[in-house]
């Protein structure tokens, strides 16, 4: 029986799996949010330019991530992890270099809407399941997230460097030449991988879908990160012109943003600390969405560099903190064995947030005014307040997996009757196709004994 109780370290493929992965994945994202802090003011030269087809420039990727990133990692499951991440980033190379030549606002949402198209997500996570063992792979994947994260505050820095030196064009450019070299990596570093039948733990699953969308806890989590993304894409729709207008050039606005992100992650991090140790996830949750609801609110009524400048750092405080959250709440309420449709379904619901962001914020802007665009971000996130009131975190759990041999006559569900009956375990799932068993279990008081024993007499009956 196998089961996750392995080495502490990760071994030299898993380390080449991370390390290469994650960087495919921070320069695509690297090229996605580039666009941010600049578009709004050097898109101002291209023609047939407004505030509603900004706000769409910037979001428009959002709508085709969400759109293709589940069946992006279904043709993976089918043709290959590889194939398809080569696919996606030339995909994504293409819609730069769309982006990068053209010289109307419509042809560069056409560029941004075919970068999104090279949904790549789920064929790198499933890639980094094919080639790590069970029990390192969480330490994989929190590098590959880490990345994202990174990204995001390079690209607030970097983005207007590129763009003072080459123009918009400039910046797509980079961003096409980053894909081609993440092509490169994937044929040079990237550990070869023969697809197989992957766990509902980490790949998403059709059947399962309709599940995630009827459950309302998870619900409220895949709500939350839509809101979140829609109100940060829409304030880029406004932060980069207002900046400018407030005396700032905007070659000096990665002044404000580096040291504005790295104190909100200063900031962020003792919350996560302090609400894990006393339990009050949900309390410091809650008041997360305070502070970005505040922020919208001064945002709203003064434009000036100062206040501005307090409640982007206020924003970014409770940003990072529910951005963190929010997927380790998804993992802990996804029923045992479907983690990886529940963070395909909120994965998709972040991207649409994106979009609707960007279209909602252009269109505010262009017709009410800054003001109103802020205002309305303070309106959606109180509603997201009012609906995470009935958030209900379950005990600090952790997954357990463990290989079974099928055995001609077993009741498998009488078998998960048992294990579910074990003391300390939450959930039980058989998944005959996978013979493998995932269990989520309470961090403290889980009777391993048992649950071994029960696996246990079906190895050993499959054997006889």
């Amino acid at each position: 029986m196998q089961t996750r109780s392995a080495p502490e370290k990760l071994n030299a493929l898993e380390k080449r799996a991370a390390v290469s992965l994650a960087s495919i994945f921070s320069m695509r994202m690297l090229g996605l949010f580039m666009l941010m802090p600049i578009m709004a003011v050097y898109g101002q030269d291209l023609s047939g330019v407004s505030p509603f087809w900004i706000g769409l420039a910037i979001g428009a990727y959002g709508l085709t991530q969400a759109v293709f990133q589940i069946p992006m990692g279904w043709l993976s499951d089918r043709f290959g992890r590889r194939p398809i991440i080569v696919v996606g980033l030339i995909i994504f190379a293409i819609g730069s270099l769309i982006a990068g030549i053209a010289n109307s606002i419509e042809m560069v949402t056409f560029g941004r809407a075919i970068q999104g198209m090279g949904a790549i997500a789920s064929a790198v996570l499933a890639l980094a399941s094919d080639v790590t063992r069970e029990e390192q792979r969480p330490k994989v994947m929190a590098v590959i997230g880490m990345s994202i994260g990174i990204s995001f505050a390079v690209a607030l820095v970097v983005g207007p460097m590129i763009a003072n030196s080459f123009g918009l064009s400039g910046v797509f450019l980079a961003t096409a030449v980053m894909a081609i070299i993440g092509v490169v990596i994937v044929y040079t570093i990237v550990p070869i991988s023969y697809t197989q039948s992957n766990s509902g733990e980490v790949t998403a699953s059709r059947s399962n879908i309709s599940e995630m969308l009827t459950n309302g806890q998870l619900l409220r989590l895949d709500f939350g990160v839509l809101v979140l993304h829609w109100m940060m894409t829409s304030i880029f729709v406004a932060l980069p012109i207002l900046l400018t207008d407030s005396g700032m050039n905007i070659n000096d606005h990665w002044q404000l943003y580096l040291p504005v992100l790295f104190l909100s992650f200063v900031f962020m991090v003792p919350m996560i600390i302090i609400a894990a140790k006393k339990s009050i996830e949900k309390q410091v949750f809650l008041i997360a969405i305070i502070l970005i609801i505040s922020a919208s609110i001064v945002m709203a009524v003064s434009h000036s560099f100062w206040p501005l400048a307090l409640t982007v750092f206020i924003f970014f405080i409770g940003f990072n903190f529910l951005e963190a959250s929010l997927p380790a709440h998804v993992s802990r309420l996804a029923p045992a064995g479907q983690k990886g449709t529940a963070m395909g379904v909120y994965s998709s619901s972040q991207f649409l947030g994106a979009f609707l962001g960007g279209v909602s914020g252009g269109y505010i802007a262009g017709s009410f005014g800054f003001s109103y665009l802020f205002a309305a971000n303070g309106i959606i996130a109180l509603l997201w307040l009012v609906l995470a009131l009935g958030m209900k975190l379950p005990p600090s759990s952790k997954r357990v997996s463990m290989h079974f041999e099928p055995a001609d006559g077993c009741d498998y569900q009488k078998l998960i009757d048992a294990l579910s009956g074990c003391e300390g375990v939450m959930e039980a799932t058989l998944v005959e196709d996978e013979s493998r068993i995932y269990l989520k279990v309470n961090k403290t008081g889980y009777d391993q004994t048992s649950v071994s024993e029960l696996v246990s007499k079906i190895n050993s009956s499959s054997g006889e």
